[in-house]
């Protein structure tokens, strides 16, 4: 019986703990609400909490008219944890991924909105790397990255780059405290390259010069 609190938590860790332990196979029906939380000693309304938490975590899943499924054996591991643990090449190599497709889609969609957001946040950008504070770079920069990316006017993309940017910004200190040169402050002709590239439509040389970009900060830190 599940004593401590918060009860929905605390159910939802035996519930994955008994699917763990081969209780219920991947496919299985669970037991409805009732049998669960008399098992259980809590309510049905814990158990309706426990089974949302679960179904979040990609282990259970609510079928209307059908009942509470199991997908999977054990919970899939929280996107943010990933990338906590993601060092900084990781980060990176997720990035280029993400970037090189976002200018090359960018080339071919982006507005003349898209270009005054390009001439803001390259100016921006090349203000702050002159003199400001490595905090207000960062911002900057990633400004300018973010820019390219919501041109290429793809949800999933600008999603993906957003959840990228807490990392990115850590990655971002560790490299500027490794820069006794401020090579990555002094690189602000390959950004322009990257929004001239996007201005013209050229959207092979756009991916291009974004990898060629991001391989040489990598490449740098290697």
């Amino acid at each position: 019986m599940i004593r401590r609190h918060p009860l929905a938590e605390q159910a939802a860790e035996e519930l994955l703990r008994r699917i763990g332990s081969g209780e219920w196979a991947v496919g299985a029906k669970l037991p409805g609400e009732t049998t669960l939380a008399a098992q259980l000693g809590v309510g049905r309304s814990t158990i309706r909490e426990a089974v949302r938490e679960l179904a979040g975590r990609r282990v259970l899943e609510s079928r209307q008219g059908a009942g509470v499924f199991v997908l999977a054996l054990e919970a899939a591991e929280d996107w943010d944890k990933v990338l906590r643990k993601a060092d900084i090449t990781d980060v990176l190599e997720g990035r280029l991924a993400i970037e090189t497709e976002g200018a090359r889609l960018a080339a071919s969609r982006r507005t003349p909105d898209d270009l005054k957001n390009f001439r803001y946040t390259l100016s921006d950008r090349r203000r702050a790397a002159v003199s400001a504070p490595d905090d207000w770079y960062i911002e900057a920069d990633l400004a300018f990255h973010r820019a390219v990316v919501t041109a290429a006017h793809n949800a999933v993309l600008t999603e993906l780059f957003d959840t990228f940017v807490p990392r990115i910004r850590r990655a971002m200190v560790d490299m500027l405290k490794m820069d006794d040169e401020h090579r990555h402050r002094n690189d602000q002709a390959a950004h322009a390259a990257i929004a001239e590239a996007i201005r013209v439509k050229d959207a092979d040389l756009a991916a291009s010069l974004s990898r060629q970009h991001l391989s040489a900060v990598r490449n740098s830190i290697t």
